[in-house]
């Protein structure tokens, strides 16, 4: 039996290892692994110092993305995601972060889309409403489609979960495939699994293995996790605590300092216990240096970001732009894409404000962004009014625009739809801002990712045009500046694409895609059409090169069809035709563009054309 000497020197022992435990998870990370009566191990915490953040509700209860965290394992976060009528699609996004993503295993059933196709499963509206006794949603028909990856293993994509759930507008609910007591699989609805990493090179600790994981995260990442080996316990990981031996007291015997049994787990506890009483303070000190420190490096970030800007614009904290956010609910989302999430906020300095969460850890394309839209002031050009740099999140705020985008409009989204004198309206007022880009800023920018959904509306259907994430400064032709094309599915000038080399004509042809949308209300990529026509291009120039215009204008507009505006349809066409020429050289500049679309502006709408001539009399 352990003498009462060694029993005090274990005690010190364990009371010196929590002193150096607890200070320096303080100073290291700052992370709160406490939720409620629940505690989590690394790398999982509540707080921004934490590996992989979780939330924890006023009632106590562990959260992720807004669903409820049902358990966590060595590799997997299983929640709880009950079936809800109307919840968007986009909450979804949440989902898929740097670190964890849904797996293959899930099933998803979508609501609203807009063109059914084989999503990988099949289940009757009928059955799925008498599996969960739902009356409320209405459901009937086909109005519910289950999509499954098809896949066995793995993860799902962003990319590749917002590809096979395009026009569709709800996700309805979440299962996922589980073995039962009898080993067969069986589907739990209420479920969604997501699946866990951390990124770069393995920190493991000793007695631990490490598991590489191929993630889902654009650019072919990879991440891994830690387990600890049989015979050990703990999280498995270097900066976590490692890895112990538990149960062998028998064979190696009591005395033993890798034997964790018995008496020595009690004195364990109680040397933490009493480590944790006398650390409090210290560990109070050395979390509020920490934060102090934080809050040092990201001001330091911050003012070397504005010092390269050439106009000023303001700061806003993490704390108050999550407050603004709710902190970045799924409802609160306007949109997502590739590079970044934006929600709707309200700042008790600026009111309303859309604030740009962006997914990439590039504080240089950060300052890029901002440098570009803060050098640019005109009216048609959306308006940032500040930024946020803290704690790993790249963060930008900018005007809110309150109705939505021109896709959402295009599509009946918002609104009951365009006229045609509004849409012509808008098309000259985006083109005059992208003339302006190309020709009255010095040296010239290239917006590189022109497209209806990057167009915002105000009340009054002005428009904005948004989002310089991918933005470059340009250079004269005879430069040869070649650049990777980058852009989105269907907006990508082809002559890009082939040879990189990056000029003006790039955003026009973007421009010709977006009147086409204007012309037709059509998606830009559709599988849904014939082979020949997935691409809205292609379309548009096929059928305005052979005349027949009047076959691909949106219905909605031929409800007030006169001789007008079928003329004014057919001039816009030819516009578009010009724009979307797969020789660069044989399209107009924006500047072109611009005046042509205002032409046809004033003597397509009266109103127009007596302001002008009020102008031009005085």
């Amino acid at each position: 039996m352990p003498s009462s000497h060694q029993n005090l020197g274990f005690f010190f022992f364990l009371l010196f290892f929590g002193l150096l435990f607890f200070c320096a998870a303080t100073r290291a990370s700052g992370c709160n692994q406490t939720c409620g009566s629940a505690t989590v191990s690394y790398p999982f915490g509540f707080s921004d110092g934490c590996r992989i953040r979780l939330n924890c509700s006023a009632a106590g209860e562990m959260q992720l993305s807004g669903h409820r965290i049902r358990d966590i394992t060595h590799e997997t976060v299983i929640l709880d995601v009950q079936p809800v009528c109307d919840r968007s699609i986009l909450a979804a996004q949440g989902l898929f972060r740097s670190h964890y993503a849904m797996t293959s295993s899930n099933t998803l059933f979508l609501r609203n889309c807009s063109s059914p196709r084989d999503y990988g499963c099949s289940i009757s509206t009928d059955k799925i409403s008498r599996w969960l006794n739902l009356t409320s949603c209405g459901l009937q028909g086909d109005d519910t489609i289950c999509y499954s990856s098809r896949k066995t293993d793995g993860f799902l994509s962003w990319e590749e979960f917002t590809e096979a759930t395009a026009g569709c507008a709800f996700m309805f609910a979440s299962a996922r495939y589980r073995e039962d007591t009898f080993g067969k699989p069986s589907l739990v609805f209420g479920e969604a699994e997501t699946r866990w990493w951390l990124n770069g090179e393995c920190r493991c600790a000793a007695n631990a293995n490490c598991k590489r994981v191929d993630t889902p995260v654009s650019g072919g990442s990879t991440g891994f996790r830690c387990n600890c080996d049989e015979g050990f316990v703990g999280d498995g990981f270097a900066d976590g605590v490692g890895c112990v031996r538990v149960g062998k007291c028998s064979s190696l015997g009591s005395n033993s300092d890798d034997c964790w049994s018995g008496s020595r787990v009690g004195a364990f506890v109680g040397g933490i216990l009493a480590a944790v009483f006398l650390m409090l303070g210290l560990a109070f000190l050395c979390h509020n240096i920490r934060r102090l420190s934080t809050a040092s490096r990201g001001k330091q970030i911050t003012r070397r970001l504005l010092s390269q800007t050439p106009c000023t614009v303001a700061t806003f904290s993490l704390k108050n732009v999550e407050r603004a956010t709710s902190n970045f609910a799924g409802t609160s989302v306007l949109g997502a894409g590739a590079y970044s999430t934006v929600y709707a906020g309200k700042l008790s300095n600026a009111g309303l404000v859309a604030v740009k969460r962006l997914k990439h850890d590039d504080v240089d394309l950060v300052i890029n962004e901002l440098k570009l839209v803060s050098s640019v002031s005109h009216p048609n050009v959306v308006r940032v009014l500040g930024c946020c740099i803290e704690c790993g999140e790249h963060i930008l705020v900018y005007e809110f625009m309150p109705n939505g985008t021109l896709t959402q409009h295009l599509r009946r989204e918002r609104g009951d739809g365009l006229s045609w004198h509004a849409r012509v309206s808008i098309a000259a007022d985006v083109a005059t801002a992208v003339a302006y880009l190309h020709t009255a800023v010095q040296p010239p920018i290239y917006h590189r990712d022109i497209k209806s959904s990057n167009i915002l509306l105000d009340n009054d259907l002005r428009p904005k045009l948004a989002d310089f994430g991918l933005a470059t400064v340009g250079m004269v032709e005879s430069s040869n500046v070649s650049t990777v094309p980058q852009g989105t599915l269907g907006y990508v000038d082809p002559q890009c694409r082939c040879n990189f080399h990056l000029s003006e004509k790039c955003d026009v042809y973007s421009f010709g895609v977006v009147l086409a949308e204007m012309i037709t209300a059509m998606k830009v990529v559709d599988f849904g059409r014939a082979t020949s026509e997935v691409n809205l291009a292609a379309l548009a120039t096929d059928r305005i090169g052979k005349g027949l215009v009047e076959d691909i204008v949106d219905p909605f507009i031929k409800d007030d069809w006169d001789d007008r505006t079928r003329a004014s349809v057919q001039e816009v066409a030819e516009v578009a035709f010009r724009c979307l020429a797969f020789y660069r050289e044989a399209r107009p500049s924006m500047a072109e563009v611009a005046e042509e679309l205002e032409r046809i502006r004033i003597e397509n709408c009266p109103s127009a054309m007596e302001k002008a001539t009020i102008v031009l009399e005085h």
